[in-house]
């Protein structure tokens, strides 16, 4: 019984996680809709610590760029800059 459970598992498990959606995502799709053409890139600063540089700009000129430690928090400071206008 165990060995079919483990079976299962090992099937259904990748399939589970390449579905689940990310909130940054989520986030990065709004921005899309709302006109917003986005980027993201980690990056090592000086001191060695990984950093998250996510941008937003659309044709207007408008144009964001935060930073962060977390990808989630850099679309999050992104998109709370941006609801501000």
């Amino acid at each position: 019984m165990l060995n079919i459970w483990i079976k299962f598992l090992l099937f259904h498990w990748p399939i589970r996680l390449a579905n689940r959606v990310k909130y940054w995502e989520i986030i990065a799709d709004n921005l899309s809709k709302a006109g917003w053409s986005w980027g993201c890139v980690a990056t090592v600063d000086s001191r060695g610590r990984t950093i998250f540089v996510a941008d937003a700009h659309r044709d207007d000129g408008k144009r964001f760029v935060v930073h962060a430690k977390e990808k989630l928090t850099a679309f999050m400071e992104l998109e709370s800059t941006i609801s501000r206008l």
